[in-house]
């Protein structure tokens, strides 16, 4: 992975506060820009590869809600975070219910800024590993993509459970989808106008586990300036999605647990006991019941939250929609990348489908989207595939017993010097197209990633015969 400093937007029509901010985040090792409000955040959002969004509520021209709505629709997955005077939990839900990943009340305390960046940044590197898009694409059921009998089997168990306050766990390997389930159990349920709150509990310190999903009182801890609801009192009425739900340290489970059985719990340090009607959904690619042996996961807990468990099946054990998710993410990276590929050619299909798929349907909305963007012809063809899946890489393995005399055979026309040429081509040609993909196709970005010039990229580019995708044309 090519090394990256974290670029983190602040949009507040108080200068001070964005200096502050600014100067806060610059220490903590962020690349921070600014903007005084909404459009202006927008045109730094669209011509910038940004990690982080902080941003006021009350602004003029646009104000933080707006831009949320429309940062949300043009870079979903892109956390941000809102900053607000008046905060109340039907401002915070309000914002959540529309793609936030939290919010701050004026005044706070530095140290909470830091921990909501470094929080909303690691979320992100987790999602980024194994969640797919959450937007429902065109023919798809339940927001998920696929024919097989494998998710035959799921789309039935999803009707039956929907609409109930019973407890589901889904369970699978990374990228394959758990969040587009509990995403259908919520909006399949009659709480589908109420929160979805969702928690990633790999991404939070063991330390503040408790106070992020229960809430604190004020003066509660070092930088507890102001009361704050947690997640369970912020999706009162609809549904909680603990994602990494084995990450959650032994000496919390016994308080999840109570909360979960009684409906009830109190925020730290506080002494008032708070109620609610939550629908709790959770998640997890590691194995229970290994955890639970090893004393790191609590028997009675697993019982709580296996009331009804939903097995999401690893790609390769339903190749058949296959061809069902690669048109849906050409069609998406054809317009995000401003290309017109209009298919697969029969031999890269084929090799699309004897990958084993490690990452899941993640990996392979990679692979597609770096298909897309190094395709020159109509057709993706399997030379526009990474040189893991042609078929060459598989069969040119070295057996078992070692190399033989005719394994290492080279062909007669070419020498050592020719081959390392070849080799260094499409190296080069890997990590430049990698470097526009992790910027999504931002030239000066990729450069910077490179620690080249803007131009040498350029260069770089027609020499591969890579197009420049911010002309669409190859690169001059």
């Amino acid at each position: 992975m090519l090394p990256e400093k974290k670029q983190v937007l602040i949009v507040d029509d108080e200068p001070n506060l964005r200096k502050i901010l600014a100067a806060q985040l610059g220490r903590d090792g962020y690349d921070v820009l600014t903007a005084e409000d909404g459009v202006q955040g927008l045109a730094v959002l669209r011509e910038n590869h940004i990690d982080l969004v902080v941003t006021d509520l009350k602004m003029p021209n646009m104000d933080g809600m707006q831009l949320l709505r429309e940062a949300v629709r043009e870079y979903p997955g892109l956390p941000i975070v809102m900053i607000t005077a008046h905060g109340t939990i039907d401002t915070a839900v309000e914002a959540l219910k529309l793609g936030a990943f939290d919010y701050l009340t004026k005044p706070f305390d530095k140290e909470e800024v830091r921990q909501i960046a470094a929080k909303a940044l690691r979320t992100q590197e987790l999602a980024a590993a194994d969640a797919t898009d959450t937007r429902p694409p065109q023919g798809s059921r339940f927001g998920i993509i696929g024919a097989s009998q494998e998710l035959a089997t799921i789309f039935s168990v999803l009707e039956r459970v929907a609409d109930t306050p019973t407890t589901v766990l889904i369970t699978g390997e990374s990228g394959t989808g758990k969040e587009l389930v509990a995403r259908a159990l919520h909006e399949q349920s009659s709480r589908s106008e109420r929160p979805f709150i969702k928690v990633n509990c790999a991404a939070i310190p063991k330390e503040l586990i408790e106070s992020e999903l229960f809430g604190y009182e004020r003066g509660a801890f070092t930088g507890a300036v102001n009361s704050k609801p947690g997640r369970f009192e912020l999706a009162n009425g609809g549904t909680l999605f603990l994602d990494e739900i084995g990450e959650i340290p032994p000496e919390m489970q016994v308080k999840l647990l109570r909360a979960l059985q009684e409906s009830e719990f109190e925020r730290v340090g506080g002494i008032k006991t708070i109620r609610v009607d939550v629908r709790l959904v959770a998640a997890t690619n590691r194995d229970l019941g290994r955890l639970i042996h090893n004393g790191a996961f609590r028997q009675d807990l697993f019982y709580r939250l296996n009331v009804v468990s939903i097995r999401l099946p690893p790609l390769r054990e339903r190749v058949t929609d296959i061809p069902a998710l690669v048109e849906h993410f050409l069609t998406k990276f054809n317009e995000r990348l401003k290309k017109q590929v209009a298919g697969v050619e029969p031999d890269a299909y084929s090799a699309l489908s004897s990958y084993a798929w490690h990452g899941n349907v993640r990996e392979l909305e990679n692979v597609v989207e770096r298909a897309v963007l190094f395709c020159d012809g109509p057709k993706i063809r399997v030379a526009d595939l990474p040189p893991e899946l042609r078929p060459e890489a598989r069969t040119s393995e070295v057996p078992e017993a070692g190399p033989t005399r005719e394994t290492l055979a080279l062909p007669a026309d070419s020498g050592l010097k020719e081959h390392v040429k070849h080799a260094m081509v499409r190296l080069e040609r890997d990590l430049v197209g990698r470097a526009l993909l992790q910027t999504h196709g931002n030239v000066t970005h990729a450069a910077r990633l490179l620690k080249i010039s803007r131009k040498g990229l350029q260069l770089k580019m027609k020499e591969l015969g890579l197009r420049d995708p911010e002309t669409g044309s190859k690169s001059e």
